[in-house]
């Protein structure tokens, strides 16, 4: 979707024009990468390219000078968007904390079945409980219940990770470990053989003779 305009929101702005990138396989979120390419050649058309990196498949679309606005058009986009900055920028701070709590309910899914066995009975209900509490508060759509469920379900994994990494600590210093320990106690001590200097005598044998 190649848009014009000042305003951060897409609908707010000049469609100039659509297309679609198809054949890409099916993939777990934030694997994809698309490179996206503009570029103006000398008669002043815009020429913008999208490309999957994984498949190389490739769109792209030619947007002619006609698509242009006038210099009242422009100057009156740049005004619009000047009056509508507030409005604008609380609305994509809202859409952008939506999207930080739908991708960490996802996270949360994929590492609990990556980590689900290490993590305690105890602590994986928490966190549950803490995903199920935020998926409720973006059906709700309130801002504050958002931000509320985003924390106690940040602070779930905080203690998780806390009690994963004392664990593995702990299991990692079991006694008599390490290449400088010595006997354990109760275990018997080998004799300990006493080294003297002794004094000898070298006796030439062709005296005996």
């Amino acid at each position: 979707h190649v848009l014009q305009g000042e305003r951060p929101m897409a609908v707010d702005n000049r469609t100039l024009g659509k297309f679609h990138l198809d054949g890409i396989p099916p993939a777990p979120r934030g694997i994809p990468q698309v490179e996206v390419t503009f570029d103006i050649d000398a008669n002043g058309m815009l020429h913008v390219s999208a490309k999957d990196k994984g498949t190389s498949k490739e769109q792209s679309i030619r947007i002619t000078s006609s698509s242009g606005l006038t210099k009242e058009e422009v100057e009156k986009m740049k005004t619009d968007a000047a009056a509508h900055s507030a409005e604008d920028k609380k609305k994509k701070e809202e859409i952008d904390l939506k999207n930080q709590a739908d991708s960490l309910v996802f996270q949360t899914e994929k590492q609990l079945k990556e980590f689900g066995e290490k993590v305690s009975g105890d602590a994986r209900s928490k966190i549950e409980n803490a995903k199920e509490a935020l998926k409720d508060a973006m059906k709700i759509n309130n801002i504050n219940t958002i931000k509320s469920a985003i924390d106690t379900l940040n602070n779930a994994w905080n203690e998780a990770s806390t009690q994963m990494y004392q664990q593995a600590t702990a299991a990692g210093a079991q006694p008599g470990a390490g290449p400088q320990s010595g006997p354990s106690e109760g275990e018997p001590k080998r004799d300990e053989k006493k080294v003297e200097d002794a004094q000898y005598e070298v006796v030439d044998d062709k005296n005996k003779k």
